[in-house]
């Protein structure tokens, strides 16, 4: 029971009504495409529910918003136009010329592209720690850090880390832990009940969930932290059009079922590439032997559908690996309904080369998706031949 005495709403259900209700004049089930760029004032300053100019605010995506702060147990949500766009939003809210901050020594290539391309030439420093290692973490933070940015599980290499004891290291020092739950996704963990400051997500992933749609959000319990997100959101325009938030929040009711079926075939393509021999490592937190398993079952409902190998015969092995499936298709980005395979070293984290950010160039990640999990295994079996 809530405070108000209303009962408490389980996953799926919010994900399927928090945010519109139907209707009251049509009955409309779903939420409208408010495909309009204006609306109309009663009088100078006289605005019909907030609503002023679609870069401001829009029902839609209101709606989307409203949705994304209820699934991820937070009070505030924002929208926005890419993942990206969402984790510059946030960076640009959270540090100013001479503070610092502290990154993922694996984290996902564009975070790390855009901190260190672009926010430093602004004055802004960072450090790289393993986000398995509190004390890393915290020794590498400095006087001014102000922000410390996770991602659990990370965006290529499957580490995790301990949402609470991090969120600990960031608040003794003064900063604010970010967490990137795009792998996890709201239905698998939610890191404000465990500390953190900030969800963020590339909406673009598993929350659309069938590769049509681009989109990104921010989650927080802070109000401040709100009222900059949403001031550089209105003020740099990088917001999601109406049907963008219609097709992510149609994605999002169907979220709890679909991360099931993800993590149901993950585990099967686990146990199939653990016994073979072209495959070197298995990455995935599911394993008893994973470093972060542990951590993994007790702040996770299940370990997802990404898995990471490393192929025993080295980079060419990779590469043949990802050309050679016919299920999965070899592309970039990630929690599809279909299968993907891509090679990060020289696709999504071509960025870090030459970096402390480096990824192995043996590795392959795999986004699996929901198709039936014999043709999957088959698929990755005729592969490794």
């Amino acid at each position: 029971m809530t405070d108000s005495g209303e009962p408490t709403q389980g996953f799926s259900t919010k994900a399927i009504h928090a945010g519109w209700d139907p209707d009251p004049q049509t009955g409309a089930v779903n939420v409208p495409i408010f495909a309009s760029s204006t609306f109309a004032q009663d009088g100078v300053g006289g605005m019909r529910d907030g609503f002023e100019y679609a870069r401001t605010g829009n029902p839609t995506r209101r709606a989307l918003e409203a949705n994304m702060a209820a699934i991820e147990g937070g009070t505030y949500g924002r929208g926005f136009s890419s993942g990206m766009a969402a984790t510059d939003a946030m960076l640009r809210a959270g540090l100013r010329p001479g503070d610092h901050i502290v990154i993922p020594n694996d984290a996902y290539g564009g975070t790390f592209r855009l901190i260190d391309k672009v926010f430093t030439q602004w004055g802004i420093s960072y450090s790289v720690a393993p986000v398995v290692d509190p004390d890393a973490v915290a020794a590498a933070m400095t006087p001014q850090t102000k922000l410390v940015w996770i991602e659990t599980p990370t965006n290529p290499l499957l580490n995790v880390g301990d949402i609470a004891k991090l969120a600990d290291v960031a608040h003794a020092g003064g900063a604010r832990l970010v967490v990137d739950n795009t792998f996890a996704t709201p239905y698998l963990q939610q890191p404000l009940s465990l500390g953190a400051d900030v969800v963020l997500h590339s909406t673009t992933k598993y929350l659309g969930g069938h590769s049509d749609v681009v989109g990104g959000a921010i989650v927080t319990n802070d109000e401040q932290t709100d009222a900059d997100i949403a001031f550089l959101q209105n003020g740099s325009g990088g917001v999601p059009g109406p049907f963008d938030a219609y097709l992510t929040m149609r994605g999002i009711k169907t979220l709890s079922v679909r991360m099931d079926r993800h993590c149901d075939n993950a585990e099967k393509l686990v146990e199939f590439f653990s016994a073979h021999k072209a495959i070197e490592t298995v990455l995935y937190p599911g394993i008893d032997g994973h470093p972060g398993h542990a951590t993994a079952a007790a702040q996770m409902r299940r370990f997802g559908g990404m898995i990471s190998v490393q192929l025993a015969g080295g980079r060419q092995a990779a590469l043949d690996f990802c050309a050679k499936t016919k299920v999965f298709t070899l592309a970039e980005s990630l929690g599809g309904i279909e299968s993907l395979i891509e090679h990060p070293g020289a696709m999504t984290h071509a960025s870090t080369a030459g970096s402390l950010l480096e990824v192995p160039d043996n590795l392959v990640r795999l986004s699996v998706g929901i198709e039936d999990v014999e043709d999957l295994v088959a698929d990755v079996d005729q592969a490794l031949r």
